[in-house]
């Protein structure tokens, strides 16, 4: 809490000589009730935690058994919290606040401001859609976060699958109770979602992801007798056969009851109160107050340009007929491996040079590179064939590194943009970001695990803007398939603010957004991707645009003084901030690199 003493001070006091004592109190006052805000945010989310690792001892012990509540009241209660943090916040004085305390007071204004924005809208983010649902998030967090390092580790995995079901439980009755308001998932994410239950559903409790996924890790644990081991994980699959597969059987019932009364109107704007809902999606993703036409607008100028260059580029290599799409196709399919023997090892293999490479080649780009290592990982069967490739931020005491997870589904792969997406993913893009916030420890806790204020325009705009950056560095000299790779990919995301805005706003079908032709190997998953995540593909574009722009304006303003290693240490020291808050912060460096 601010300290009453400090914020009762008459103004007139602040010309006197000693002002300083009052600046140094509130600081300290500050970093106290940032730190305050920080541990009571984590006592109530147990999931994000563990995720962070953020306690020690018996907390994070306790917290490691827990997942963060669900239920409407829970929500009800930490809007009601953000509230009343942001008037506690409003007490502050900014210019009482060291420089790195205001850009603190900026993200936490904005994030609590958006936690109470977005009450209105809790039933416009359906709970079982197939990309991130409640179902989904439950088993990948269980089989790829929650760490096994211990037996203890093992105990609390057990706990929390007791758990499992129960909130599944309470997935199902908010469903239930949204689509009797007329909060239907469209008849397609109902049926992918349907599908992917059926696949969990379709194996023996002992083939299950959440029995085989502990047995490979438990059998990693040192000291743990063979003994132990097998009897864990035959609870494991006790607990599975008598709760989790029930649960997700009442929600998979559930999909199929509501399945005759959905229809495939795909975008928020068929929904009660859904243009606001897509207002203020849009708004939050992108950190800013555009409109929905001029990110549409924005996005066919974009497709425009970055076409032109695609176009000479595919005339270099003979492919002249048909369109960008069409020659896009053409150049992967005769980039195919055969398809025995697997091709899966090599290509995981191709993942790892490409992203060795990256690493050397980032010396002459970046002052900051994180400790911890990132891998290669594929994607788990359960997930793989509607997963996007991502990455994981590692874990804070080096038990897990940073991971870039690759889908291979197959039969077919992304062969032109590997080199991109290792730049977008891993290095230097996600990873550089995520695990540097986490290593930098002069930023306050909340920053460094990026508990408050993540955004996707920042995250996502700073991976886009690495893939840029690689292009502008010569990564790609020579290699003109790995060039259209980078231009595809940005096309992608240029076409993304068209579609996302088309569906959620000028009500574009499903279909209509497949014939736009987006630019990736599976245009069904990403356009019912962007139906269950409204705005966030926009993020992408727009934070990766502003990244440049003030790029462009710091280079203009200081000319031979600008630095773009020292540029790129300002903006991953900063962490992830929202778009106005970054601009604020060059503007200030700028002013800073001036004056010496």
């Amino acid at each position: 809490m601010p300290s009453r003493c400090v914020m009762k001070i008459p103004r007139f006091l602040l010309a006197l000589a000693f002002l300083p004592v009052l600046a140094r109190a509130a600081d300290s006052a500050f970093d106290a009730w940032v730190e305050a805000v920080t541990t009571e945010e984590m006592r109530a989310s147990p999931t994000d935690a563990t995720y962070t690792q953020y306690f020690t001892g018996a907390e994070q012990d306790a917290a490691d058994r827990q997942f963060t509540p669900i239920t409407r009241a829970y929500r009800a209660e930490r809007i009601a919290v953000a509230r009343r943090k942001r008037q506690e916040l409003a007490q502050f004085n900014l210019a009482t606040l060291s420089p790195a305390q205001r850009i603190s007071a900026r993200i936490l204004a904005w994030d609590f401001d958006e936690q109470i924005k977005s009450e209105p809208f809790a039933d416009h983010t359906f709970v079982f859609h197939q990309f991130r649902g409640l179902h989904v998030r439950l088993v990948s967090f269980l089989s790829q976060t929650h760490p096994i390092r211990n037996r203890r580790d093992i105990e609390n995995y057990l706990a929390r699958l007791e758990l499992v079901a129960g909130q599944m439980d309470e997935g199902v009755a908010q469903a239930r109770e949204a689509g009797a308001r007329g909060f239907l998932m469209p008849d397609f994410i109902t049926k992918a979602a349907l599908g992917q239950f059926d696949r969990f559903l379709g194996d023996a409790p002992a083939q299950n992801v959440l029995v085989t996924s502990l047995a490979e890790r438990a059998a990693k644990v040192a000291d743990l007798p063979a003994g132990d081991r097998a009897a864990f994980v035959a609870t494991a699959e006790k607990i599975v056969t008598a709760s989790v597969i029930p649960a997700f059987q009442r929600a998979r019932a559930l999909l199929q009851e509501q399945l005759p009364r959905t229809n495939d109107h795909a975008g928020l704007c068929w929904l009660p109160n859904g243009d606001a809902a897509y207002a203020f999606f849009l708004g939050h993703y992108t950190t800013t107050s555009l409109s929905l036409r001029e990110v549409h607008e924005l996005g066919l100028k974009e497709v425009s340009r970055i076409e032109a260059r695609m176009e000479t580029l595919f005339r270099q290599l003979g492919y002249t007929d048909g369109s960008i799409k069409d020659r896009m196709k053409q150049l992967e399919a005769k980039l195919q491996p055969p398809a025995e023997p697997d091709p899966r090892p090599a290509l995981l293999a191709r993942y790892e040079e490409i992203l060795a490479d990256a690493v050397k080649r980032s010396q002459s780009l970046f002052d900051l590179q994180p400790k911890a290592p990132c891998v290669v990982k594929r994607e788990p069967a359960f997930t793989e064939k509607t997963a996007a490739a991502h990455y994981n931020a590692p874990a804070r005491d080096g038990s897990r590194p940073g991971t870039f997870w690759a889908p291979l589904p197959g039969p077919s792969f992304r062969l032109v943009g590997m080199k991109t997406l290792v730049y977008h993913e891993a290095i230097p893009g996600h990873h550089f970001q995520i695990a540097l916030m986490q290593e930098m420890t002069d930023l306050p806790r909340f920053r460094q695990d990026r508990i408050f204020g993540a955004n996707s325009a920042h995250s996502e705009g700073w991976a886009l803007y690495a893939e840029n950056l690689a292009a502008e560095s010569g990564w790609y000299e020579g290699d003109t398939v790995g060039q259209l790779g980078q231009l595809n990919d940005e096309l992608f995301r240029a076409r993304r603010l068209v579609v996302d805005t088309g569906i959620h706003a000028m009500k574009w079908t499903r279909q209509q957004a497949l014939d736009y032709g987006l630019p990736v190997d599976n245009p069904v998953a990403e356009v019912e991707r962007y139906v269950v995540f409204p705005g966030q593909a926009c993020s992408y574009k727009i934070g990766m645009l502003k990244i440049v722009a003030v790029r462009a304006k710091a280079q203009q303003a200081l000319g031979s003084k600008f630095s773009l290693k020292e540029f790129h240490n300002v903006v991953l020291r900063t962490g992830s901030v929202p778009l106005s808050v970054l601009e604020q912060v060059i503007d200030d460096w700028i002013a800073g690199t001036k004056s010496l």
